[in-house]
């Protein structure tokens, strides 16, 4: 079976590539999607659009840019994974976990202990809450593979 992945969230960690070497190394057929991960880029996704008055504008114009892809992504994933990190506080994710949900598209989260009570709401939608990339790498072998 073929998967298609889409591995939202935290953009400052390489946990994705960790996801993406599990899944190879374990001889997975999974395509793995994903927001643009280079920071000023999404920043300045709506910038051809003209200099707004403030960054309140700027910020709406990119978000609404980037949403074209991240809605689409997600919609074509048979599965998101969500990452939430320690350091900043991603809404974004949040926002995307709420999506898949919303779709009825399945989702794992990924994050560490310490900030189960503040995604409470996201873990208990989520079909499974992982605390390593292992672990994901671990649940797609199974969902691919039993």
């Amino acid at each position: 079976m073929s998967f298609n992945v889409y591995l939202s969230g935290e953009i400052h960690t390489d946990w994705r590539e960790e996801i993406r070497r599990g899944a190879e190394s374990a001889g997975l057929d999974v395509v793995f999607t994903a927001p643009v991960t280079d920071h000023p880029a999404s920043d300045a996704a709506g910038d051809h659009l003209g200099k707004p008055d403030d960054n309140f504008w700027r910020d709406h114009q990119s978000a609404k840019v980037n949403a074209i892809r991240t809605r689409t992504l997600i919609e074509q994933s048979d599965m998101v994974v969500v990452r939430f990190g320690d350091q900043y506080k991603q809404w974004n994710a949040a926002f995307d976990a709420g999506y898949a949900a919303a779709l009825g598209k399945p989702y794992v989260t990924l994050h560490d202990e310490d900030i189960v009570h503040p995604l409470k709401e996201v873990d208990a939608e989520a079909q499974a809450w992982c605390t390593t990339t292992d672990q994901v790498v671990e649940t797609l072998r199974y969902v691919l593979k039993a």
